[in-house]
């Protein structure tokens, strides 16, 4: 069985337990019951297209850091596969919440990011679905991350999520070797956190040059 862990990154060394983040993360934190969203989401009573805790944690941060503001009405319908006022308010004030969160992290003088990512039995960190939250983040304005993706100073800023990313058949879209991808995958997830405050950083500096 997997377990969530919570990733201190840019400030502390990876892999801290959720149990040990109310020290050190922002005062919202605290309303947040990762447990319970998590049960919540897994079980009968959520929508039966919505994402899971750690793809929703990689949409959150896949929108915070992104080239331009999507509407919470419209990403809370993609989350959650369907109206979120149909839902128990609750959750939606959590989900908001923590949306909050990754925002105000990122904006820091010292930006922090703090991926939810699942756990093996075995220890090693599992952020496949947290990366592939992020994608879904993107493909809601994929004519504007254009600018990164294309970009060929800054294009390889999204290479440690794209490590994820595979097709149909379990292949790497980035071509990397099945033999190779396991080792690969370790090495990206521990990239991840330092390539999304880059992102943010990248469309940050276009904003205020455009100023």
């Amino acid at each position: 069985m997997t377990q969530i862990i919570c990733c201190i990154c840019c400030r502390m060394s990876l892999k801290t337990s959720a149990q040990t983040l109310g020290q050190t993360r922002c005062d919202m934190t605290d309303l947040i019951d990762y447990e319970a969203l998590d049960a919540y989401l897994m079980s009968d009573s959520s929508p039966d297209e919505c994402m899971m805790l750690s793809d929703m944690d990689g949409f959150l941060h896949g929108l915070a850091c992104g080239p331009s503001r999507v509407p919470s009405d419209e990403w809370l319908g993609v989350a959650f596969g369907t109206d979120a006022t149909t839902l128990a308010g609750w959750v939606v004030e959590a989900i908001e919440t923590r949306s909050a969160q990754i925002l105000s992290n990122l904006q820091r003088e010292a930006p922090v990011v703090e991926p939810v990512f699942w756990q093996a039995p075995e220890g090693h960190l599992i952020a496949m679905d947290w990366c592939e939250g992020f994608m879904q983040a993107v493909a809601l304005r994929p004519k504007d991350w254009l600018r990164l993706t294309e970009s060929g100073t800054s294009g390889h800023l999204l290479q440690p999520i794209m490590t994820h990313i595979l097709d149909e058949n379990g292949n790497s879209v980035l071509g990397i070797p099945q033999e190779d991808l396991d080792a690969a995958l370790d090495d990206a997830a521990a990239r991840v956190p330092d390539a999304v405050v880059k992102i943010f950083l990248f469309w940050q500096s276009l904003r205020t040059a455009a100023r």
